[in-house]
């Protein structure tokens, strides 16, 4: 797990920090949490599913069908997928909040290799020891996605009020042979389409229903994990390109296998 430090001006005023250029970092990341506010552009890219964490579901875009692996991180780091998700491009900094505290605090991960001496990159302060203008940007730009993340999760909850997640059967390939991989979860098109009257106008007012639409239109997608796994097999074997797509700067958001025949999705 990440572990991420306070961002302060006694300990960052002398330290740089640099804008990521490969996705190395998400090339574990089996699924990404996905937000409402970027479904039009998720859909036609990843599919969405729902995993299940602390009794409660989270709409996530899925990127393999076994753990820690992302198919869409090609071994030099370029990002393969047609979109983005926003929860990546944050990186490497997270908003968290202190124990006892009611604010989120900007934070950073120390580990990411981003942060730099003072005279390279970009300082975290202005002289006068305020954020200088790349850490506002930041801050604006995570500000949002913890805005979008509590909002989708709302609609999610809505979904599972309505008992209309279900599990989503799924095989994968291990070993050379195909097996069933469980945790990952859809929307049931059959109960969302025997909703009363009541449910359904409930489910309206939540805003929950483009998020069940959205999923059921992803699943589509589930083909592109496999297109991903043979252009990684190409791209293990073809000489490396002379440049790395660049990653976005962070400001650019408009808005284990535990038995022979199962694999078991999820955190």
């Amino acid at each position: 797990m990440t572990q991420l430090t306070a961002i302060t001006p006694d300990a960052f005023a002398q330290r740089n920090w640099q804008r990521y250029t490969s996705y190395s970092f998400a090339a574990h990341l089996h699924f990404i949490p996905a937000l409402v506010t970027e479904l039009s552009k998720l859909v036609p890219a990843l599919p969405l599913g729902f995993i299940s964490r602390e009794d409660r579901f989270q709409l996530v875009a899925l990127t393999a069908l076994q753990a820690n692996t992302n198919l869409f991180v090609a071994p030099d780091g370029r990002w393969l997928a047609s979109y983005i998700p926003a929860a990546l491009r944050g990186h490497p900094f997270g908003l968290a909040r202190p124990e006892g505290g009611s604010e989120a605090v900007l934070c950073i991960d120390e580990t990411s290799g981003l942060i730099v001496a003072d005279g390279v990159g970009e300082p975290f302060f202005t002289e006068e020891k305020q954020p200088a203008q790349g850490i506002r940007d930041v801050m604006t730009f995570l500000a949002r996605v913890e805005h979008d993340r509590t909002l989708t999760q709302k609609m999610v909850d809505a979904l599972q009020t309505a008992n209309l997640i279900q599990p989503w059967t799924l095989t994968a390939k291990h070993n050379g042979a195909a097996v069933q991989v469980e945790g990952i979860y859809r929307i049931d098109e059959a109960a969302l389409n025997g909703l009363d009257e009541a449910a359904w106008q409930m489910l309206r007012r939540s805003g929950a229903l483009p998020v069940a639409y959205a999923q059921l239109f992803s699943m589509n997608q589930i083909n592109l994990l496999e297109q991903a796994s043979a252009t990684q097999a190409q791209l293990r074997t073809a000489p490396a390109p002379t440049s790395l797509r660049a990653a976005p700067p962070v400001k650019a958001l408009e808005m284990s296998l535990v038995s022979d025949d199962t694999l078991h999705f999820g955190w």
